[in-house]
């Protein structure tokens, strides 16, 4: 299975099983408290993995060109959709709510094909209607839902559409380092929404629920979003929000065999669809001529067909490294995703 493969899903199964646990931690914590807490809790604990890892302070080494995709991400993705989300749940049953997030994948991919011009094969198509039917599945309402007003589901919707847009925006900047991406997205969206949550006379909670909160955030927001990040460096937007969307699936899964929920028809049906929606992407094989133009960025690399550049570098050149590198023209022919490579036009 590719490695990118890998990343998504468990991206995703990160993000669904913090959904069960916050559900254990929210009390009578507010919504948007809640969200800002558990982006806090991913965009400290991130960086402080960063200042380990970097041994202090360094500069991320993004791009000027990239800082626009990245501030855009933060602020469809982490300010406003939240907040959009909050307010439409407000005025809509969970099963509408649980149905209509299924609308950021189908939205994610619409907008990689026709904005952005990603490549859309037969099976990528039917698997991601697969894996988003299985969606719908699982959050089918089993008994009479709340009547929801006009309002609530489309600020649900509008939700969706910023985290289509978020995931679009974030493929421009998936070359640089991942952990700085989702570090500093968690301490800007989390700073904002912890304050507009305070500003609304919101009360921390105790030193517990707090500190679990920002754990649970920092492996579920935090963690999940640099693993989604190398997703979308190695499989593309469409693709790795088609795998992403497995996570109310997986979600489920946690709660069924760590709390010991009952399981139900619907939640059987769904991983039959979900399977095979990630079997069709599996099996996907893309492959015609292509060309490479000339393209100077920063990213971990080894020197395969892609990367033939020379320099000094101690203990070969088969093993992984960074640097700033420019690629030459190069035409070939080989099976590939629309990885940070291959963002050609088809």
């Amino acid at each position: 299975m590719n490695r990118s493969v890998l990343y998504a899903l468990a991206a995703a199964a990160l993000f669904g099983a913090s959904t069960p646990f916050a559900k254990l931690l929210t009390g009578d914590m507010p919504p948007v408290l809640l969200a800002g807490l558990l982006y806090l809790g991913s965009g400290i604990g991130l960086t402080l993995v960063r200042l380990i890892r970097d041994g202090g302070l360094k500069t991320p080494g993004l791009p000027g060109n990239e800082w626009p995709w990245l501030l855009g991400a933060i602020f469809f993705g982490g300010v406003i959709g939240p907040v959009l989300l909050m307010f439409g749940l407000m005025s809509t049953s969970g099963t509408t709510a649980s149905l209509l997030l299924n609308l950021e994948a189908v939205l994610t991919a619409i907008i990689a094909w026709m904005v952005f011009k990603e490549n859309a094969d037969r099976r990528i198509v039917w698997g991601m209607l697969a894996i988003v039917a299985g969606g719908v599945a699982l959050g089918w309402p089993t008994d009479s839902p709340v009547q929801a007003r006009f309002s609530g589901p489309v600020l649900v919707g509008l939700a969706c559409l910023c985290w289509a847009i978020d995931n679009n925006l974030t493929r421009k900047v998936s070359a640089s380092d991942a952990l700085f991406i989702a570090g500093i997205k968690g301490l800007i969206a989390g700073s904002v929404n912890t304050a507009r949550a305070l500003n609304m006379d919101a009360e921390l909670p105790n030193i517990a629920t707090l500190s679990a909160t920002m754990a649970v955030g920092l492996m579920g927001y935090g963690i999940s979003l640099v693993l989604f990040v190398l997703a979308l460096r190695g499989l593309g937007t469409a693709r790795t929000g088609a795998y992403f969307s497995t996570a109310p699936f997986l979600g489920a899964a946690v709660a069924l065999f760590v709390f010991s929920e009952t399981t139900s028809l619907a939640f059987w049906i769904a991983a039959v669809l979900m399977g095979v929606g990630v079997c069709l992407h599996l099996s996907e094989h893309h492959v015609h001529e292509h060309l490479h133009e000339v393209v100077e960025h920063e990213h971990e690399h080894f020197h395969d067909e892609h990367h033939q550049h020379a320099h000094d570098l101690a203990g070969g050149e088969s093993r992984n490294h960074s640097h700033p590198h420019t690629h030459i023209p190069i035409k070939h022919s080989h099976p590939h995703y629309p990885d940070i490579h291959h963002r050609h036009v088809h």
